[in-house]
């Protein structure tokens, strides 16, 4: 983790803006309140139930919404009386599952509740799949929380407590939901205890607990389950003390827990410092950190130099340790600075390289930090031997950029610049000071090159000075006491000028380069933002990367269990044998590999996964042609912030093409299942009648009079049909989903189509009134006379389901701006509200108050296809003077009938 700091507010006596911010966000939501246990039986539920029962006696509405008692007496003591909230039934695989009802809770809407077991696993169907985002939404509501936690169930420890208890946990809760509880309570119990108490029948069944006791409940166990649980809350309880800390401005730190800190530069003993802090953090079992202050000499810094602070930092991180760059200009101050804000009670650093003039003259940043670190142990540490000099022949001192020919050089010419102006205004006009012409030139030289350019020039006006306008002229000699004087003022102030403009040059390059990387890694999400698809954002990613860091890029995303390349720049055909082996253990173990890490460094590239807060969604490997380290810290940090953004956009990809596909596969699964019940209702039903009559006429022909045998036939017949037209309706719903339905039009009379399908659906509407208007004058219409006659037919079948017995069902058409409408208009109850937009769907059928109407609910999406195929437009809505519905057909006038309707007006 790479982090930076503006410690403005600290260094000024404000609390923190993020502090004051998270404090605040915690002011509109719930508290939650989590009871940590290291194993179950400890007591978690009891101390629950116990506090619970305190606040309700204060007046606080206390609700459970859920709580396990295991049958242990001592807590059903503690849980009766309390207002319970029913659970809700969840049917899953023919078993009822009884749930936390959240719905109920929300609506409740209590003060405090209860909910045990924050690892639970929601049953299918739930709203959310685990208790611990039901939690989530009732504090986001406002709602205070209690609930249980063991140790096993955190996801950060799962793997630990696996291999002390041989015992993986599936069921896990994320750290997350650990560093948003407001407070956290541990149920403590020491190993003896909790076994005597499994032993006394008080957690398991006496047989459960013999076996318990033998395998899980060994008092090796249980010893180290209790420390994880005493160090997990402990660091919850570390992270609150320094947010309360930072958000009311108090000045650190406060030694309730250790925290060391190790301050890294560019010297070769820096190293040690990183070893000495790890052992010092180990020894006190605390946290650590280590820390670079970024000042204005890092951009004269040798590369020596900087690959030793790399090399510091990269150690630091493979020990543990959190990484750490501040920008700043005071060393010793910004140290003291974070080191207060953090609550760091431990600081290690390096005796700096000066000699004893150089320290008795300016002192050094230890001496500084001592002073400034009020309260904090400050850790010495001396140069190694080996470290006495700098490795490889390596310049001790940082080499300016500035130091070639060309700085000088030009220096010197600005210098000579401000001779000819100085002897120009002196000869021409009189002018007898012309000092501020030679600083002119010191303050222009440290702007273009630098501080050691700038001292050059310094140096040089003086001497031009004193040879050029001082008496004696053309001598070094100064003959009046009163020049010496000004001389010597004057190197002073240009010494000071050209070290505040070289300063303040060096802050100004750094906030350009910090600015233009930050304005690159917005376009770059702008980019990513604007990807149509995935290969556009990969090629997106390896060009930014390849141009910002100037390295060889390559993507590899998971393909079955292996990886295979998806993009690289410059474009990259294949991987070698030992950069795929490292590119595969890379996604197998999500950890860096390859050239430089600690894993199959002999491999060309160096292999990093793209992580999201989900997991590993892709492999980078970038390589270098010059040898040795790949990336600086700064391109690090680089390189961290490029593939995260990355990482959440192939996600965001990934989640799209996972909502598409599950909601093609809910469709699938939904017109599947009504299709099967269409296939075991609606259609069993005429094939039992059928079966039923047919074998009574086998069975008892002789038996039977003539008016039965007669009855028998037609019900025959009518569920015949009946079933026909099921599979009718079916064959073309199946022809308009394939798109092989091709309406054959023609010119048809409007009036013979509409007699035709009332003579079909006559048997249909037997017990209906029917009544047919037609405007008189229609044109004819381009239409399939087939499909049309089905669509009338199927609105008429509609009508006679839903209108009762007796009503009537009218069939209206007329001319409206150029267009021909026809309406089915029934008394029947109409169609509820919410279904008008659902009708027309596949298998949809609205909801009746009395009863279930037969039929498979493709009637009317065989209409609107149909209706559609040919052209026109179809919709339904509800009568406005009387109950009843109503559906409108739209369809267009062909353009002859138009014009010969046009020549006969």
């Amino acid at each position: 983790m790479v982090t930076q700091l503006d410690d403005r507010s600290s260094r000024e006596g404000r609390p923190s803006p993020d502090a004051l911010l998270q404090a605040a966000q915690q002011e509109t939501r719930g508290r939650l309140k989590i009871f940590v246990g290291a194993a179950p039986g400890v007591g978690k539920t009891y101390e629950m139930l116990t506090a619970a029962r305190t606040h309700l006696q204060e007046g606080v509405d206390v609700v459970v919404g859920v709580v396990e008692t295991h049958g242990r007496k001592e807590t059903e003591a503690l849980f009766a009386g309390l207002e319970v909230i029913p659970r809700q039934r969840v049917e899953y695989k023919g078993r009822a599952l009884d749930e936390m009802d959240l719905d109920a809770l929300l609506a409740r809407r209590p003060q405090l509740a209860l909910i045990d077991e924050l690892a639970h696993t929601n049953a299918p169907g739930s709203r959310h799949p685990k208790r611990y985002m039901d939690v989530e939404e009732l504090i986001a509501a406002g709602i205070d929380v209690y609930t249980t936690l063991n140790v096993q169930h955190i996801e950060s420890l799962n793997d630990v407590v696996a291999r002390i208890t041989r015992i993986r946990v599936r069921e896990t809760v994320p750290d997350s939901i650990i560093d948003k509880a407001d407070n956290i309570e541990l149920i403590d119990l020491t190993p003896d205890d909790l076994i005597q108490r499994l032993k006394d029948g008080k957690v398991y069944v006496p047989h459960q607990a013999e076996r318990a006791i033998r395998h899980y409940f060994s008092p090796g166990n249980l010893t180290a389950l209790r420390e994880l649980a005493l160090r997990r809350t402990a660091q919850r309880v570390d992270e609150q003390m320094v947010s309360y800390m930072q958000a009311h401005a108090i000045a650190g730190p406060w030694a309730a827990g250790e925290r060391v800190l190790a301050c890294v530069g560019g010297d070769p003993s820096s190293i040690d410092v990183v070893r000495h802090a790890k052992r010092m953090a180990d020894m006190l079992k605390a946290p650590w950190t280590a820390v670079h202050i970024e000042t204005g000499r890092n951009l004269n810094m040798s590369e020596a130099k900087r690959d030793r602070i790399a090399e510091a930092l990269r150690l630091a991180q493979r020990l543990g340790a959190e990484i750490v760059t501040l920008p700043s200009q005071d060393v010793a101050d910004t140290i003291a600075e974070y080191a207060r804000a953090n609550n760091f009670t431990q600081i290690i650093i390096l005796q700096p390289r000066r000699s004893r003039w150089l320290e008795l003259l300016y002192g050094t940043i230890a001496q500084a930090l001592i002073r400034k670190a009020y309260g904090a142990g400050v850790h010495v540490i001396g140069h190694s031997r080996e470290a006495a000099e700098p490795q490889g022949g390596s310049p001790s001192v940082p080499i300016a950029r500035g130091t070639d020919a060309r700085a000088y050089l030009g220096s010197l010419a600005f210098v000579a610049v401000a001779l000819g102006v100085g002897l120009v205004l002196h000869q021409a006009l009189g002018v007898a000071s012309i000092a501020l012409t030679f600083l002119t030139a010191v303050l222009v030289s440290a702007v273009a090159y630098g501080l050691w350019p700038a001292l050059f020039a310094c140096f040089a006006s003086v001497l031009a000075y004193n040879f050029f306008f001082l008496p004696p002229l053309h001598t070094f000699t100064i003959a009046d006491p009163e020049n010496v004087v000004a001389l010597f003022f004057f190197a002073i102030t240009a010494v000071i000028a050209s070290n505040l403009t070289a300063r303040v040059r060096a802050q100004a390059i750094t906030a350009s380069q910090r600015a233009r990387t930050t304005e690159e890694l917005y376009q770059f999400s702008r980019k990513l933002a604007g990807a149509a698809n995935l290969d556009d954002l990969l090629w997106a990613t390896v060009h930014q990367i390849a141009l910002m860091l100037k390295v060889h890029v390559v993507i590899l995303l998971p393909e079955g269990d292996s990886v295979a390349v998806r993009a690289g720049f410059p474009p990259e055909d294949s991987l070698d044998a030992a950069d795929v082996a490292a590119a595969q253990w890379c996604w197998d173990k999500n950890h860096a590999a390859g050239r430089g890490a600690d894993t199959l460094p002999g491999a060309k590239r160096l292999f990093l996964p793209m992580q999201t807060g989900r997991g590993a969604v892709g492999v980078i490997g970038i390589d270098r042609d010059e040898p040795g380290p790949i990336l600086t810290p700064d391109q690090q940090r680089l390189l961290n912030a490029l593939a995260d953004q990355a990482a959440l956009a192939i996600e965001r990809v990934n989640l799209v093409e996972d909502v598409d596909r599950a909601r093609l596969v809910a469709e699938t699964d939904r017109l599947r299942a009504a299709l099967l019940t269409s296939i075991s209702h609606d259609l069993r039903t005429p094939l039992a009648s059928i079966l039923g009559s047919a074998t009574s006429l086998a069975a008892q022909d002789e038996a039977l009079d003539r008016a039965t045998r007669r009855e028998l036939i037609r019900t025959i017949q009518e569920e015949s049909e009946r079933l026909n037209r099921f599979i009718g309706n079916l064959l073309d719903m199946t022809r308009i989903e394939s798109g092989s339905m091709k309406p054959r039009t023609g010119p048809i009379e409007l009036s013979d189509v509409i007699s035709s399908a009332l003579r079909r659906a006559s048997k249909i509407l037997a017990a209906h009134r029917t009544q047919i208007r037609l405007e008189p004058g229609l044109p004819m219409l381009d239409l399939d006379d087939v499909l049309f006659e089905q669509v009338l037919f199927n609105l008429l079948d509609n009508a006679a389901k839903y209108a009762p017995a007796g009503s009537l069902v009218t069939v209206r058409a007329w001319r409206q701006n150029g267009q021909v409408c026809v309406q089915v208009i029934d008394e029947g109850p109409g169609i509820p509200p919410a279904d008008l937009e659902h009708v027309f769907d596949k298998f949809y059928r609205a909801a009746s108050a009395d009863r279930r109407r037969a039929g498979t609910g493709l009637g009317l999406a065989i209409c609107r296809g149909f209706v559609e195929a040919m052209n026109g437009t179809i919709t339904a809505a509800n009568r406005t003077d009387r109950p009843g519905a109503v559906f409108t057909m739209t369809l267009s006038v062909p353009v002859d009938a138009a014009r010969l309707e046009e020549v006969v007006q």
